[in-house]
């Protein structure tokens, strides 16, 4: 895929000046990580490191502890919290895999390639009663309330993107309430739940909100631009997934819309799962091209973006806002 042009500055964006401002944080969520996914039922621990340890960029519990950074916050709390948010993301993903039927993810063999689907989605079931443990020790009413919150809409959003498959009629608010639920609900609670802790107001709990929740749309709009332009060995899974599970993502929609007669009756089809050869994807992949439906989908995103960066405003300068803000910039312009 070509690089997305960042949106405030010239060298490429990275996560790594959030991976060093919580690098020390991190350590202690991943102590927690490695404690609580320990059971005396030897498949569990080893599956679910499977996936944790499969090279993910822990992007959502980096932002918890980015956003308590921001505030200013002394203590220790959230690095459970942290752990939670990693927890359900991990569940989500071994239920997503078996969902979709998945063979790759991060380069590797899906869980439910190796072990099974019994077996991931129980594990999955364990994570998330790890993840609610995790909430209930920290006392809070009100971060149980975001995170649980925001695990019920993940699973609405994935309910809605499976009733949305195949159907080539979705239409663009459709698909922008699934991702924003199925993924951006948990980037959002992610980054409230640092305010929460914080003892921060209302006003500072919606910014953190806003942050996260549009920088989670503009993941996934790159997320789906990427399933048609990049390739398995840059993204670490099965080039054109999307295209053969027909998913109608924001580039199929933009360019179903925008084509011709003909195009529309391919796009049609596809989605139904009677074209999705080799041949097919390619075409699939001039059609968009020639509709500039990646190149708009690359732009959606870098809108959500500068408005995730807006929300920032008024919440300090420094390290912390910096490295919040090349978060967002990394998150337009990757490859995968």
């Amino acid at each position: 895929m070509g690089q997305v042009t960042p949106l405030r500055r010239n060298q490429p964006a990275s996560l790594d000046p959030m991976m060093k401002l919580v690098s020390a944080d991190m350590h202690n969520v991943n102590s927690v990580i490695l404690t609580r996914m320990q059971s005396d039922v030897p498949l569990i621990p080893e599956l679910a490191g499977h996936l944790i340890a499969g090279g993910g960029k822990r992007m959502r519990p980096m932002l918890t502890l980015a956003c308590a950074r921001l505030l200013d916050y002394q203590g220790a709390r959230h690095h459970k919290l942290a752990a939670a948010v990693e927890f359900i993301h991990t569940a989500t993903l071994l239920h997503d895999d078996v969902v979709d039927g998945s063979n790759t993810r991060r380069g590797r063999r899906t869980a439910n390639l190796i072990w099974g689907n019994p077996a991931s989605v129980l594990v999955g079931d364990f994570l998330f009663s790890r993840a609610f443990e995790l909430m209930v020790e920290d006392g809070s009413l009100r971060v149980l309330r975001i995170l649980s919150n925001a695990s019920a809409v993940i699973a609405e959003g994935e309910v809605n993107q499976l009733t949305a498959q195949r159907q080539i009629a979705t239409s663009e608010a459709r698909y922008l309430d699934i991702i924003g639920a199925k993924t951006a609900a948990l980037f959002a609670a992610a980054c409230r739940i640092a305010a929460v802790v914080a003892e921060r107001d209302e006003a500072v709990e919606e910014a953190l909100d806003s942050y996260g929740r549009n920088l989670g749309i503009a993941f996934q709009l790159v997320d789906d631009a990427i399933d048609y332009a990049s390739d398995e060995a840059t993204m670490g899974k099965d080039a054109g997934d999307d295209f053969r599970d027909g998913k109608v993502t924001l580039p199929v929609i933009l360019a179903h819309a925008r084509g011709s007669e003909a195009d529309r009756k391919f796009w049609r089809e596809a989605m139904e799962g009677r074209r999705t050869s080799d041949a097919d994807l390619a075409l699939a992949m001039q059609l968009l091209e020639a509709t500039n439906a990646i190149a708009d989908t690359q732009a959606r995103a870098r809108h959500y973006g500068q408005l995730a960066i807006d929300s920032l405003a008024g919440l300090g300068t420094g390290a912390a806002r910096a490295a919040l803000i090349e978060a967002v910039e990394f998150a337009v312009a990757r490859a995968y």
